[in-house]
């Protein structure tokens, strides 16, 4: 029996105790670990709509409602895997370059240990440092689901923000990028080249919302595979690829996006592929009501840690 599990929900009520990601104990140790849950509230990086420092917080109150039975995969993660919540990055409000130095530094450590961190944001510019965290596994194929590409050389003359982290991942040598995708862009462009140059400049293959659509999740599924291959692979699911009638909540949302359903369904689909790390990121609860982004946000990383159990379970890797 793993040594971390969450509390039991038929012995104690959900609104009950503090507030951690599936109801996980609040532990800050790699020891014994297989998945950790992290926080990293941090939000100077966007460009329009802020909030998301207040994202895990969210997230964790909206996963009580988790159960340990994943039907879909057919496995109970939390019987496979050792998971904890470890808390929060100390980010500091304000200043990107020495928050992303406190992510990195709250992060490498649980890679070096072999524990894969499942990272709560926040907003998208926090994923460049949780990849400059996976140095020691790296470099990785990068799974991003998103509406725009983050690759921008720059934004308002700006070198590090939710929107360049992709390039500057790329320039730093963290992306594997012969087996990486983006996944459901959509929405108004500055230039027609906007979409196409991830293929001609960076190497980056690429999957439109119009795509997934015509693909359906299955296919689009494997296509993900396949372009993965046997490499060791990273999730960073920005909320927003998810039309914004079923996730509000988010910092620039575009209209005509896949339903929450059909997102679940791709990332299930995912399965035997080697995560070294996750992210869910941009998911801001001040425009969220009904907290239904952060509910999808919450069994969104639900599903990532399940493939990592199924995918344990496979191949007997306990």
């Amino acid at each position: 029996m793993p040594r971390y599990v969450p509390e039991d929900s038929l012995q104690s009520p959900r609104f009950t105790g503090p507030a951690t990601f599936a109801r996980l104990p609040h532990v800050r140790t790699t020891e014994d670990v297989d998945v950790a849950i992290v926080g990293v509230p941090f939000d100077t990086g966007v460009t329009y709509r802020v909030g998301g420092r207040f994202g895990p917080n969210a997230v964790r109150a909206a996963s009580v409602m988790l159960r340990p039975y994943n039907p879909n995969l057919d496995v109970k993660p939390f019987e496979v895997l050792s998971c904890v919540d470890y808390g929060d990055v100390a980010i500091v409000p304000g200043y990107t370059e020495r928050s992303y130095a406190a992510i990195e530094a709250a992060v490498e450590p649980i890679v070096a240990a072999g524990v894969v961190p499942l990272l709560i944001g926040g907003d998208h510019a926090c994923t460049l440092p949780h990849l400059r965290a996976t140095r020691s596994v790296g470099p990785v194929a990068v799974i991003d689901f998103d509406s725009h590409t983050d690759a921008w050389d720059s934004y308002f003359g700006e070198k590090y923000n939710h929107g360049t982290w992709m390039r500057r991942a790329i320039e730093e040598g963290l992306v594997d990028v012969d087996h990486s995708i983006e996944v459901g862009l959509r929405g108004s462009l500055y230039d027609s080249g906007d979409w196409t140059s991830l293929r001609t400049e960076l190497g980056l293959e690429y999957l439109t919302t119009e795509d997934l659509f015509r693909l359906g999740p299955n296919t689009v599924a494997a296509a993900i595979r396949e372009r993965v291959g046997d490499r060791r692979a990273f999730i960073s699911f920005d909320i927003d690829v998810v039309d914004p009638a079923y996730a509000p909540g988010t910092g620039t949302p575009e209209a005509g996006g896949p339903s929450a359903r059909d997102m679940l369904a791709i990332v299930r689909g995912l399965t035997g592929i080697d995560f070294v790390g996750f992210d869910v990121v941009e998911v801001i609860p001040a425009y969220d009501p009904a907290a239904q982004t952060s509910t999808l946000a919450a069994n969104l990383a639900y599903e990532m840690l399940s493939l990592v159990a199924r995918r344990r379970s496979d191949t007997g890797d306990r």
